[in-house]
């Protein structure tokens, strides 16, 4: 009675697993997050690194969101970034996933490319030397 009980135990485990198995992918998404490719991370961690070398810039910090990828650049690490970086790709077609936020929330840049939007940046880099 007992093996007849484990035949059974075990086959009906065998049958979940198949239906799982056989199941379409579309009941099991995965979570879906954005982030930076490796040459929007190099753009912008070259920007970083002069800012850092220059004593502007001293932390930064990556999330990657369901629906965007942020880069949030601080003066200190205890305090609110400065600038945050924001790659949406929903706004791709209308303004430019690439957008430039202010520490209050501001949009000061959006654009199609994440070189557009460093240049605002690196103009903050530049100085003018008068003799």
């Amino acid at each position: 009675m007992l093996d007849n009980a484990d035949e059974s135990v075990t086959s009906l485990a065998s049958r979940r697993a198949n239906q799982s198995a056989s199941q379409p992918s579309s009941q099991q998404k995965p979570i879906q997050q954005i982030s930076f490719n490796r040459t929007e991370l190099m753009t912008i961690l070259n920007i970083y690194g002069r800012m850092v070398a220059k004593g502007e810039w001293r932390d930064y910090a990556i999330d990657a969101l369901k629906d965007r990828a942020v880069f949030s650049i601080f003066r200190r690490t205890g305090e609110m970034p400065i600038y945050r970086i924001e790659k949406d790709p929903k706004l791709a077609r209308k303004q430019g996933a690439y957008s430039l936020l202010s520490q209050q929330g501001l949009i000061l840049k959006r654009g199609q490319d994440l070189n557009t939007i460093i240049k605002l940046l690196n103009q903050k880099l530049l100085k003018i030397v008068e003799k």
